[in-house]
């Protein structure tokens, strides 16, 4: 039954019948207006428990030190294998980055991550498996986990065929294995954060968890890098337990503190997790 529908075409029967008693139509207008609202709330309610239809991924932070409001919360992204944060509470950071192209920082960044026994994840695309394969080796050989960030890093919430999205991720996975001799592990990331809830069913279908971030900045921008204060301003405060950070291995910047960055953590009681014990 539509309600709705129903009261609405009383009101009209109604306006008919009154149309010349101005309170009549008076009333009517009122009840309209409530009608209305009750519609948008209704709306709203519905909207703030489900997850967009596509999107792309954001965050509010409310208070410093605790962990963000995503735009689909963790109960939601949990059921498609799903996450952008640990929810246990525990004092652990997981480090990610994503990798689109070398720009000659990932060696040094690799140094650092073995000084401070810190596992990370990096996310790369079908460019950088053809382009530096000896670094993605060292990756798998540090025991870093090299994750799938598709294969030509396209907008993947416009694509929603099964076939074509699996042809953007087995291609990575072909590749990666001829390099390493290795199957890939089953950890994917939206390109750009752009997905559809058809994404994330499509990815659990082919085995894959699907991971977000709770933590970032930005830091893509070859030729507009933060100084180091900017990235510790919002690096340090907004960190949080059970943080996935995303980093891009492209930044000069992120190069040049990580050591610093880490040590500041560890300091604030922090540990690093791999993407494996996420559950």
């Amino acid at each position: 039954m539509n309600i709705f529908g129903e009261m609405g075409g009383a009101i009209f029967m109604f306006i008919t019948i009154r149309k010349n008693n101005f309170l009549g139509i008076f009333a009517c207008i009122i009840l309209i207006t409530i009608i209305s609202l009750i519609s948008s709330n209704i709306h709203q309610q519905a909207v703030a428990t489900s997850a967009p239809v596509s999107t792309n991924w954001g965050l509010g932070f409310k208070a410093d030190g605790q962990p963000p409001v995503g735009n689909a919360s963790a109960d939601f992204l949990k059921k498609y294998d799903s996450y952008y944060l640990d929810t246990s509470g525990k004092k652990v950071i997981y480090l990610t980055f994503d990798a689109g192209y070398e720009a000659g920082y990932t060696s040094h960044i690799l140094d650092v991550l073995k000084k401070h026994k810190a596992p990370a994840t990096f996310f790369i695309v079908g460019n950088y498996l053809e382009t530096s394969p000896d670094l993605v080796k060292r990756m798998v050989a540090d025991g870093d986990i090299v994750g799938n960030h598709t294969f030509h890093h396209y907008d993947m919430s416009k694509i929603s065929d099964a076939q074509s999205f699996q042809n953007e991720i087995t291609s990575v996975e072909t590749l990666y294995k001829k390099i390493t001799g290795k199957d890939m592990e089953k950890f994917y990331r939206p390109p750009q954060g752009k997905y559809s809830v058809t994404n994330l069913d499509q990815a659990k279908a082919l085995g894959y968890k699907t991971i977000f971030w709770s933590l970032a900045y930005v830091d893509w921008y070859k030729d507009k890098q933060p100084t180091a204060q900017q990235a510790y301003d919002k690096l340090i405060p907004r960190i949080h337990p059970g943080a996935i950070v995303l980093l891009h291995s492209t930044s000069k910047t992120n190069s040049e503190i990580l050591d610093e960055l880490l040590t500041r953590w560890e300091n604030m009681g922090y540990t690093f997790g791999s993407l494996k014990d996420l559950k």
